[in-house]
């Protein structure tokens, strides 16, 4: 009986415990992914462009989701991270606009095997669209990713600085989705660290700050009691920058609210943009 048993637990915790192959591209081709309402996305893409100085595909519509929807959709890429914006004529089929990042990957269906392998959930199963395939999968905590492939290769140029991937957790499920995204990307935890409260804007207090990555680019899990003052929570990603004072002129300039003005996070300067449309980043300088 005892070694029935030790056989059982070996079985169950088989999907954790072995490698699986490696799917991501590059984090020059993850972006971020941004619904914002028809009248809004003219001014949303010019302002983040000018901001981080980047440009913008050409605004086309099309069906992005398995079942029937139309969109506007476009690709703004800068040189500290891309993002995709989708305008959506008609109501948001379920779950798309719950997803935070579309990262690209080698195969789809080995990468949704491969989530699925390290405990995530696939929440929309493969899928055709316009350019290429997607799926979307969940992790431990509710974190919603989109896994695409694209049927012409890209070729982008590599980012001057990577974006971090800004993932806010409780504690019951914070080390269950750092131990599941770590495995599926071949990633490592690059800090753990207690960092003070005021850093997600409370007033007092601490909270834990793990800092990841891998192939697909960066990640901060900050795992809170969830007690935030808006904008915190709301901010999908940071955005490095050189000139923090400089890229915040621009966002000014180009219509954007500066919502959480420039202030010492440890070694970095932080801030929060709130451009038109309501998308909210955080922007930084160099540092941990």
């Amino acid at each position: 009986m005892r070694k029935l048993t030790l056989i059982l637990g070996l079985a169950l915790a088989a999907p954790s415990a072995f490698a699986t192959e490696d799917v991501s591209v590059g984090p020059q081709y993850d972006t971020t992914h941004v619904y914002v309402a028809p009248a809004d996305v003219d001014a949303f893409v010019q302002s983040f462009a000018t901001t981080f100085g980047g440009k913008s595909t050409r605004q086309g519509i099309a069906t992005v989701t398995p079942t029937a929807s139309s969109t506007s959709t476009q690709l703004v890429q800068t040189p500290v991270g891309s993002i995709s914006v989708f305008g959506f004529r008609t109501p948001v089929p379920y779950p798309f606009g719950q997803e935070r990042t579309g990262y690209l990957v080698t195969d789809v269906d080995k990468a949704v095997s491969a989530a699925n392998a390290h405990g995530a959930a696939t929440l929309v199963a493969p899928f055709d669209d316009p350019i290429g395939r997607d799926a979307v999968v969940t992790w431990p905590g509710g974190v919603n990713m989109q896994l695409y492939w694209h049927t012409n290769k890209p070729n982008y140029p590599a980012l001057e600085h990577v974006p971090e991937n800004r993932i806010y957790l409780p504690p019951q499920s914070a080390d269950a989705f750092i131990k599941a995204f770590v495995a599926f990307a071949h990633g490592k935890v690059d800090a753990d660290e207690t960092a003070p409260g005021s850093e997600v804007g409370q007033k007092d207090g601490t909270y834990r700050r793990v800092r990841l990555s891998s192939r697909f680019g960066k990640a901060a899990v900050l795992v809170t009691n969830g007690q935030l003052a808006w904008p915190y929570g709301t901010e999908m990603t940071g955005y490095e920058v050189g000139d923090l004072d400089a890229t915040l002129q621009r966002a000014r300039d180009s219509g954007a609210k500066v919502v959480v003005d420039a202030h010492a996070e440890g070694k970095r300067r932080a801030a929060m943009i709130q451009f038109p449309g309501g998308y909210v980043a955080e922007v930084h300088t160099a540092g941990q």
